[in-house]
């Protein structure tokens, strides 16, 4: 199956170019990848900083690079062939937290269990059904939820992760550094400490400067649940860390064909097939979003906070898996090798390989090593 599953979008991306030893700006036309780097624009961030990034990408001259299929079979990291990259570059990489009540759910249980999943299994038959019943349906910030939120706090299930779901204040944090991030076919990484831990299939929105969504595409944010479960304090840990973060396969920019509508019913779904021969599916279905991509937005970027070269934002997920997987009672965890797929239409499909941080290829190529590259090539 092929990565990318309209040809009729508008695509931004990037491929490392062998030539260049760098990255470049790509479009797709008639199934093949275009190279449009140039003076103008010689970063997808400043292509999302445009006033219409999608007619600038029809219309931008470039050159053809190879198919699709071709430059989507080059294995990432291999600098003899071009290869997909993450789509973004210096757009800093934001995420939220909790954004769905049956994942919200799941946050609590990992807190209550402080990051032990056969505790999890047991609160989850005790309190799950119960919490999850009681926030259906519920608008974030509502005078609902603040009723809510005080029924919780009487029977002692309020927790902070309810707080950030249905409170006024979303949750919104640093993923990873800007051009840290890894695109289609590359491997992800799993900080080693961890035992517990799992994919988060998610909707990333390409945001510009001027708080302005021009556009979508898939990630993977990674999570780290035990780390996590133990305090909400060490997020850092759990969320940043070497190959962590999955963006791509590339930005669909929004134009007459897809807007942010289209966002809003996209149904994101999962695959994970490890080399031990177990197999998961997952869904996670953006209508049911308890806080709209504009809201989460509006908390990230204004007068309180500022990003001179956009960002790109993971929205959430609402998926949390709990089956097992050897262990009866201890759910969930991702084996190194585990393939996992994302996919939604319209959005394309974005695959990695799981492995430990620590045998992922170190991330070296960095704001300076960009801007040198640049102007070696004379682009800036």
């Amino acid at each position: 199956m092929t990565i990318i599953d309209d040809f009729n979008g508008t695509w931004l991306g990037r491929v490392f170019l062998p030539e260049a030893n760098g990255p470049a700006v790509v479009t797709l036309r008639g199934g093949a990848v275009y190279d449009i780097t140039s003076e103008i624009a010689p970063l997808s961030r400043d292509i999302c900083e445009m006033d219409d990034p999608a007619f600038y990408v029809n219309e931008a001259p470039g050159f053809r690079l190879g198919t699709l299929e071709e430059i989507a079979a080059a294995t990432p990291g291999d600098e003899s062939r071009i290869h997909f990259l993450c789509p973004s570059d210096l757009q800093p990489i934001k995420a939220c937290g909790v954004t769905f009540a049956r994942s919200m759910v799941e946050r609590v249980i990992e807190e209550k269990a402080a990051g032990d999943p056969k505790k999890a299994e047991a609160i989850r038959s005790r309190i799950g059904a119960a919490i999850g019943e009681s926030l259906k349906n519920i608008e974030a910030g509502s005078k609902a939820a603040a009723a809510a939120k005080e029924a919780l706090i009487r029977e002692g299930l309020w927790s902070q992760y309810l707080e950030v779901g249905i409170g006024p204040d979303a949750e919104v944090f640093s993923k990873a550094q800007a051009l840290s991030a890894v695109g289609p076919g590359a491997e992800v990484g799993l900080h080693p400490i961890s035992k517990w831990n799992n994919p988060e299939p998610e909707v990333v929105l390409a945001v510009s400067s001027a708080g302005r969504i021009v556009g979508a595409t898939l990630g993977n944010d990674v999570n780290l649940r035990d780390v996590e479960g133990r305090s909400a304090l060490l997020l850092g840990k759990a969320k940043d860390n070497n190959a962590s973060a999955a963006i791509g396969p590339m930005i669909r920019l929004f134009d007459g064909n897809f807007t942010l509508d289209d966002v809003r019913r996209a149904e994101v779904s999962l695959t994970v097939r490890g080399e031990d021969g177990f197999e998961m599916t997952g869904h996670s279905s953006m209508s049911e979003i308890s806080r709209d991509p504009e809201a989460l937005v509006a908390q990230t970027i204004g007068r309180h906070h500022q990003y001179p070269d956009g960002f790109m934002l993971y929205l959430g997920t609402l998926f949390a898996p709990s089956e097992d997987r050897d262990v009866a009672g201890e759910g969930f965890t991702h084996k190194p090798g585990d393939r996992v797929t994302i996919s939604a239409k319209g959005l394309g499909r974005l695959e990695n390989t799981v492995r430990l941080s620590t045998e992922c290829a170190p991330w070296t190529f960095g704001v300076r090593a960009l801007m040198s590259n640049l102007a070696a090539r004379d682009l800036i």
